[in-house]
């Protein structure tokens, strides 16, 4: 027997993941109305509560999508390839950039208000010519569906596995502007897309929807519905999205927790995710490492605070004295470069090998809310290595002393999101038993911040994968445009009369 839920009770307990029970707050009781969704997160016992508006609005433009994925599958590749050119034209217009301007103004205005980061909100032209280069690759790129993966030949009869579209593809990401052009390369593959940003940058999204993606869309005789933007503000919202059971992939970008909620509702929802939110890089220092070359490593994985930027450093006690002073010249530098000052995390042995300066000093440190006077150098336990820190200008950053780069491997595999490893040493043999032995998704030598689609690969990415939830599966660990598809075997008979 079964009913609508119409209403929550304050102490009504909530069973979930099989045996346990959570208890319905008087706040969320009080908020819950007739039409309203509540999810409950199995993994955490969370309750989600989705008003019925929300829920309508997803709903709405997941049927949208779900339409144009239809149509998407009757048009031609042609159609698709002019749709990046007329976005990446429109983006290239100084109207209509000034329009989007002006409303991402009002969005850093806003987040400013609130002391939130406008780091990554900022719709810069560095942006837009990324934007517009990201694009422009799409436009030349080989179309995404109808490529023959294998093809396996019998007597009289074929079989071959052929490249096809995935779906209808759900995004949830954080106020960065950029990503809904990047994320937009799924039309590629002939998939269709909705979109939920975060409420810093809504402005902003709607801004480009309206006067370059959407224009974009009729230009090249795409259906409206190929890529839809959920106009909410509210974190409901995405995990309504999440939640419906029409999405062929979730993919979901921001901060660790949220990244992490937004999986779980989709996973138990029965839909694939993609899921790239905890980041921070680590630089492994082994006995052989060049000074030089180490410093070098460090002085340019420090420029920005994004998800490839050093967040733990590793040296050998055996080369404390050399590399320490390296290292703390590239943390130094790397503030400068800003016109900030510089924050340092130490472990207790680190502390010890520290001159005086840097475990005594003070440093003007500038965040989110403005600037601040605080210890040049603080104590961290090790188990809290994995922490990553979410500077704004003042690049921070944790070190940690080890016996040797087994032990920093070790560490890394235990304590970091396996993300990105960047490994100094000499000899070849070193980095090669540590490509084997890092559980990471990417592993260099040199600087860390070259982990990115665009910069990489040439090809703008939906998001980098860590290994932080268990390796991927037949995957890279970049996911972009033309990684979002699914497989149709075809099967041709050439003989007559062919039977088993």
């Amino acid at each position: 027997m079964t009913s609508v839920l119409e209403s929550l009770a304050p102490g009504m307990p909530i069973p979930y993941g099989g045996d346990r029970i959570t208890i319905v707050s008087e706040a969320l009781a009080a908020k819950f109305a007739p039409g309203d969704r509540l999810i409950v997160v199995q993994a955490s016992g969370e309750l989600l509560h989705v008003p019925a508006v929300v829920h309508g609005a997803v709903q709405t433009a997941m049927d949208k999508a779900t339409t144009a994925f239809a149509e998407l599958n009757r048009l031609g590749d042609n159609a698709i390839t002019a749709f990046f050119d007329a976005f990446a034209e429109r983006l290239s217009d100084e109207a209509i950039w000034a329009e989007i301007t002006r409303a991402n103004d009002e969005d850093v205005a806003r987040a400013r208000a609130r002391g939130a980061s406008v780091t990554r909100l900022r719709a810069t032209n560095a942006m837009r010519a990324d934007m517009i280069a990201g694009l422009g690759a799409w436009r030349d790129a080989p179309p995404g569906r109808g490529r023959v993966a294998e093809r396996v030949d019998h007597e009289g009869w074929s079989v071959e596995t052929v490249t096809a579209p995935l779906g209808v593809i759900g995004f949830v990401f954080e106020g960065r502007p950029n990503v809904l052009a990047d994320a937009a390369g799924v039309l590629r593959g002939g998939n269709s897309v909705v979109f939920r940003i975060g409420a810093d940058a809504l402005r902003t999204a709607q801004a480009m929807m309206r006067a370059a993606l959407q224009p974009a869309l009729a230009e090249a005789g795409l259906p409206a519905g190929a890529a839809v933007l959920i106009e909410s503000a509210e974190h409901a919202a995405g995990w309504a999205l999440f939640a419906n059971n029409g999405l062929s992939l979730a993919v979901a970008r921001g901060s660790g927790r949220a990244v992490a909620q937004l999986g779980a509702v989709a996973r138990q929802a029965g839909t694939p995710v993609s899921l790239h939110g905890t980041g921070g890089a680590w630089l492994l220092a082994d006995e052989s490492a060049e000074a030089a070359r180490f410093h070098d490593a460090v002085r340019h994985s420090l420029d920005r605070k994004v998800c490839n930027t050093l967040n733990v450093c590793c040296i050998p006690r055996e080369r404390a004295r050399e590399l320490i002073p390296r290292f703390l010249e590239g943390l130094a530098e790397a503030g400068a470069a800003r016109g900030v000052g510089v924050k340092l995390h130490a472990t207790a042995e680190a502390l010890e090998h520290l001159p005086p300066d840097w475990r005594e000093g003070v440093s003007h440190v500038r965040r989110a809310d403005g600037d601040h006077e605080e210890a040049l150098t603080e104590p961290i336990d090790r188990a809290d290595l994995g922490r990553e820190w979410e500077w704004e200008e003042s690049p921070e950053v944790s070190l940690e002393i080890v016996d040797d780069l087994n032990e920093a491997i070790g560490l890394f595999n235990a304590l970091s999101p396996r993300f990105v490893a960047s490994v100094m040493a000499t000899d070849p043999a070193v980095h090669e038993r540590a490509f084997a032995t890092l559980d990471a998704a990417f592993i260099g030598d040199g600087m860390t911040r070259w982990v990115d689609g665009q910069y990489a690969f040439g090809r703008p990415e939906l998001g980098l994968a860590g290994w932080q939830n268990g390796r991927l599966f037949a995957r890279a660990g970049v996911l972009g445009g033309d990684g979002v598809f699914t497989l149709k075997t075809r099967m041709r008979q050439e003989k007559v009369g062919l039977k088993r």
